[in-house]
């Protein structure tokens, strides 16, 4: 149905090009990027829930709702252009309008996002020459160097493809995201650009793009903070001449894929998180209802109790107990069933059959699964988080130094 291309990236799509170069923003490492689309494109975003939105994201927020069509985004990394005032808005207009008076498109066919540091102005002097630079630079293989750029104190690049084989053809899918502090559900400081060549219409695309960030990105945590400048994009511009349509076969082949690229992102992004050293996946099943079933998930993955525990593969079953019962959800304690992969440390009735030696060794690997069955219903959800390191402090007492 789909196969994940090897070393793929956001430009492995027919049609898009990118760069990513260094600008100065940063002291040595590469800080600006764009993408571009020779062909327009249909549109989808989701953007922070935090109240506080840099001036990036209120720029393309309104140019997506109001705009027909999108064909490039400019990001810069190493300054966030957030909690700066008119200015802040008046230089992310400047990048939009550089970025399209090179490229010889119109204003509101660009896309503007940036990542950083908050509260302070963009160095727009930088970001004039950059900016013609990196359009200059643009390639059918700059997806990595791209993906280079918007990265923040991520460790990895983050770069993805896969291919979907439908009956009139083949469709592509790139990506490229960043993100590894500041993660918590409902977008955290992550961005995720995503391209396909597929033709498909506005309204779809938006709606199997939100159900696919809430089924992924919305169910991630590092440390439960949630950012000014989160954003998450897909352009679709048709150059593939396969449509999908609207309750068609295609459509629920395109989904499945798209959730699938979607979810290995969201785990990179985890994976990668600030001193984490082990990736865990919170699977809670058998709830009375789906919003029970996340309202657990999402207290497990946000605890730092949960996460310390990890940290020092300590099976403390009560911390997820508790995490869980602070949730809201509906549900008896004494029913729960509680495992380490397949490894049960309680049963339902409060009945306890932990080897504390077995279940370290699961505690201590890099990637492992924490069960939580409720015995309740038959809903079920799955998060991703990570453990939280002396390393995590360390970062985040000198972020800007």
């Amino acid at each position: 149905m789909y196969q994940f291309i090897n070393n793929g990236s956001i430009t492995s799509t027919k049609g898009f090009k990118a760069a990513g170069i260094f600008c100065g923003i940063k002291k040595k490492k590469k800080d600006l990027a764009v993408i571009y689309s020779k062909a327009p494109c249909t549109a989808a975003a989701s953007f922070t829930m935090n109240k506080v939105k840099a001036a990036p994201l209120l720029l393309s927020k309104k140019t997506i709702e109001e705009s027909e069509k999108i064909q490039a985004i400019v990001v810069n990394s190493g300054n966030a252009n957030a909690c700066t005032g008119e200015q802040g808005i008046t230089d992310a207009e400047e990048m939009q309008q550089f970025c399209a008076s090179g490229l010889n498109i119109n204003n509101e066919n660009v896309l503007v996002s940036s990542t950083g540091v908050i509260g302070q102005l963009l160095p727009m002097d930088k970001l004039r020459i950059g900016i013609p630079a990196a359009i200059s630079s643009l390639t059918s293989n700059g997806g990595f160097d791209a993906a280079e750029a918007i990265m923040t104190t991520d460790k990895k690049i983050k770069s993805f493809a896969l291919q979907l084989k439908l009956p009139a053809g083949l469709i592509t899918i790139g990506a490229i995201c960043k993100g590894s502090g500041m993660i918590a559900p409902n977008m955290a400081t992550m961005l995720a650009f995503l391209s396909t060549d597929a033709i498909i219409e506005t309204s779809l695309l938006k709606k199997l793009f939100m159900e696919t960030v809430n089924n992924t990105f919305n169910k991630i945590s590092i440390d439960g903070e949630t950012s000014t400048n989160d954003m998450a994009v897909i352009l679709a511009n048709g150059l593939s001449g396969i449509s999908i349509q609207e309750d068609s076969v295609e459509e629920k082949i395109f989904s499945i894929a798209l959730n699938a690229i979607c979810r290995e992102m969201a785990k990179s992004i985890v994976s990668d998180g600030e001193g984490a050293t082990k990736l865990v996946t919170v699977n809670v099943r058998n709830a009375k209802s789906k919003i029970d079933a996340d309202l657990i998930g999402k207290s497990i993955a946000n605890s730092a109790l949960v996460k310390t525990a990890i940290t020092g593969a300590d099976a403390n079953w009560g911390r997820i107990m508790s995490a869980a019962g602070q949730s809201g959800a509906d549900f008896e304690p004494a029913k729960v069933s509680i495992s380490f992969n397949d490894f049960y440390i309680l049963r339902p009735n409060y009945s306890l059959s932990l080897d504390e030696k077995v279940a370290s060794q699961i505690l201590s690997s890099k990637e492992f699964e924490i069960n939580i069955d409720l015995g309740e219903g038959s809903e079920e959800t799955t998060w991703w988080t990570c453990d939280l390191t002396e390393e995590y402090v360390r970062i985040n007492s000198d972020y800007r130094s």
